[in-house]
């Protein structure tokens, strides 16, 4: 075990028992990289992996896939209609359908949507900076704070899943519809939390793969640390240390 610096902070993300007791079907990695930059090459990989997804999606829509629709009998358990609410990887693998690509927003960000698109699975991409203290997913109370990618204000339904803070910032509408502004990957992001999560029946080999898929692509892209893990009701909770930067890299919360 790696000792860590007494600069660092230690933080934690988890699903919180009421929602593996509800959805006992759910399979969840996490991972952690710090040493990320915005100057990173990856489109070699980005075409790798759209090559799977374009072989996927040969036969049928994303609609066909069996990760998506778990994924919509899950969103309408919650009393969404899952035609209007997608969950992040049906809406990606919709638009690379129909616009063949997709635009291009941060070499971590890409890399983890091509990803979600070969997998088909929801993958999230948190600044670590933009986290206070640690991450739950759990039911909203209503009053959390939620930023759009646009940078309007919203407030999660009560009862609503979403992924909150310990400052009671929102960083998701409606589990694995939307993430948040507020946590966006950006320029200066230094340390990522990817969270991967599947319900279909194969999600027990598949999400791992993908973590496993998503660690080795950015270990061969950034001069990173690399820490995984894989979340079950038994071991819900992933510790992570966070390094502390200079000056043009504190921590803004």
């Amino acid at each position: 075990m790696t000792a860590h610096s007494t600069t660092d902070s230690i933080m934690y993300f988890q699903h919180l028992d009421e929602i593996w007791s509800e959805y006992p079907e759910l399979v969840a990695g996490a991972l952690v990289a710090t040493g990320i930059t915005a100057d990173a090459v990856v489109e070699p990989r980005i075409e790798a992996f759209n090559t799977l997804a374009k072989a996927r999606l040969a036969a049928g829509t994303e609609s066909d896939l069996p990760e998506i629709q778990a994924w919509r009998r899950t969103f309408s358990r919650m009393g969404l209609k899952p035609t209007r609410y997608r969950c992040a990887s049906e809406s990606l693998l919709r638009r690379f359908r129909k616009e063949g690509a997709l635009p291009r927003i941060h070499p971590l960000v890409d890399l983890c949507n091509a990803v979600s698109l070969a997998f088909a699975i929801p993958v999230a991409a948190l600044d670590v900076a933009r986290v206070s203290g640690h991450l739950e997913v759990r039911r909203a109370a209503g009053d959390e704070n939620y930023l759009t990618l646009s940078g309007e204000p919203e407030n999660p339904e009560p009862g609503e899943v979403t992924f909150v803070d310990a400052a009671g910032h929102a960083h998701a509408r409606r589990w694995t519809n939307r993430q948040s502004g507020h946590s966006a990957v950006r320029d200066t992001t230094r340390t990522a939390l990817i969270i991967a999560e599947g319900v279909h029946s194969s999600a027990a080999k598949d999400v791992p793969d993908l973590i496993a898929t998503l660690s080795d692509a950015l270990s061969s892209t950034w001069p990173t640390t690399v820490r995984t893990a894989r979340l079950s009701r038994s071991a819900p909770r992933f510790d992570f240390a966070v390094p502390s930067y200079g000056a043009g890299d504190e921590k803004q919360r």
